[in-house]
């Protein structure tokens, strides 16, 4: 089985509803299991005094109406905050392509190929990432700025994991 197919077969598993998947042929064996991530939405309250308060007091319909326009207030604050959490157009991901161990330079002597502030080019070198002996380096696809490196040095990185943040020129 050369590299290739190996790639294929990672695309394949990772796009697919299989969760644990393995094979053994012409003396490789191989083994991948997706876990999926788990988004745990918790709404807290504002201030836990004003929730005393509201079942401390008689409840009447002005009240009522009070707390309701509180609530719309909140809610419209969180709405506010998450459009800011939006990612930019003018940001690259560069996500990994498969799953490895990432280097962020070629030697541990060396300097890291990028960091924070670094310009890139299309083609530079931004990282290493290791899949069964085989080193592939991981290019830039734009011109542009790192803004944020997401994974550190001998990490072990999944499929389609997001690696660096790059701002485009």
């Amino acid at each position: 089985m050369d590299y290739k197919n190996i790639q294929e077969l990672i695309k394949t598993v990772s796009d697919s509803q299989i969760t644990c998947f393995e094979i053994e042929t012409e003396g490789i064996r191989i083994k991948m299991e997706k876990k999926e991530d788990q988004v745990v939405v918790e709404r807290i309250p504002a201030s836990s005094t004003q929730i005393a308060t509201a079942t401390q007091d008689q409840l009447t319909r002005k009240n009522i109406e009070m707390q309701e326009v509180h609530a719309t207030n909140i809610e419209n604050d969180v709405s506010k905050n998450a459009a800011k959490t939006i990612p930019d157009e003018n940001i690259c991901i560069v996500k990994s392509p498969i799953v490895g161990t990432m280097y962020t330079s070629p030697s541990a002597e060396s300097k890291n190929f990028v960091k924070v502030g670094s310009k890139v080019k299309v083609g530079d070198t931004l990282c290493i990432l290791e899949a069964m002996k085989l080193m592939n380096e991981i290019e830039s696809e734009v011109d542009g700025e790192i803004l944020e490196v997401l994974v550190s040095n001998e990490d072990m990185v999944e499929y389609g994991q997001p690696l660096f943040k790059i701002t485009k020129n």
